[in-house]
């Protein structure tokens, strides 16, 4: 129904002025700013007055360059929230992590995140320290003059709490075993291990598929003296506890 119409139902008691803003999908309040608008400039005052103007909440072009070429000079390979924390501390930069998210992933600097499957979805954490502690490495120039080196964080589950973390020159069977040493020297045993499947965990037949219960690297192997078992995903488990 054309705004015009509804204008003349109204004005001839048809139509009550909530009945009108109802067939309209707006609120009263608009329907009588619109009213207004008509009354003054006729159909032209109808036009969104928004078209062709810039919002004033856009974020600052010079702002998102900005932060663009920071992304590029020194902190690729950084997850966007750990970016853009360190925007926050670092360079007094003050617009919101979507808006970082947004801008990188239309400018092709990151990949949109590919879609969570089923077994990917955020699970609650454990309730107790010592049920699940978590084991891996990643990968940069920590240092400042330093080649990249690995990092090495094993912590736990429940309390994000980090029971060992060092640096080495290349992850591998003996950093996996120094960093649960440490653990279980000073915490005593954990109930489950959850770690990346690198080949030093983990054995896999195919490319992608499923790991082998029988074929065991020497980090499974160990673990299974301690009474663990390695079910197909990502974890293994242990019989004692901190």
């Amino acid at each position: 129904m054309r705004f015009e119409e509804l204008l003349e139902r109204f004005a001839g008691g048809s139509l009550s002025h909530a009945e009108a803003a109802a067939a309209l999908g707006v609120s009263e309040r608009t329907l009588r700013r619109w009213r207004q608008r008509y009354e003054d400039d006729g159909t032209d005052g109808l036009v969104d007055r928004r078209v062709g103007r810039p919002s004033p909440k856009r974020a600052p072009e010079d702002e998102l360059e900005r932060m663009r070429a920071l992304y590029q000079q020194h902190y690729q390979g950084f997850t966007i929230k750990h970016f853009h924390e360190k925007l926050a501390q670092r360079h007094g930069y003050q617009l919101g992590y979507t808006t970082t998210r947004l801008y990188l992933q239309k400018t092709g600097m990151v990949p949109p995140a590919p879609r969570r499957g089923a077994h990917r979805r955020k699970r609650p954490r454990r309730p107790l320290r010592g049920m699940l502690v978590h084991q891996d490495g990643a990968k940069h120039a920590w240092l400042v003059g330093q080649p990249a080196r690995d990092l090495i964080i094993t912590l736990d589950d429940a309390t994000s709490e980090i029971y060992a973390a060092f640096l080495v020159d290349e992850e591998g069977t003996m950093r996996s075993f120094c960093g649960l040493l440490e653990v279980i020297e000073r915490h005593g045993l954990f109930m489950e291990l959850y770690t990346a499947r690198g080949s030093h965990d983990f054995h896999t037949p195919e490319a992608g598929g499923k790991v082998s219960k029988t074929q065991l690297t020497q980090v499974g192997r160990a673990l299974k003296q301690l009474g663990n078992s390695l079910p197909s995903g990502r974890q293994s488990r242990t019989r004692g506890a901190t």
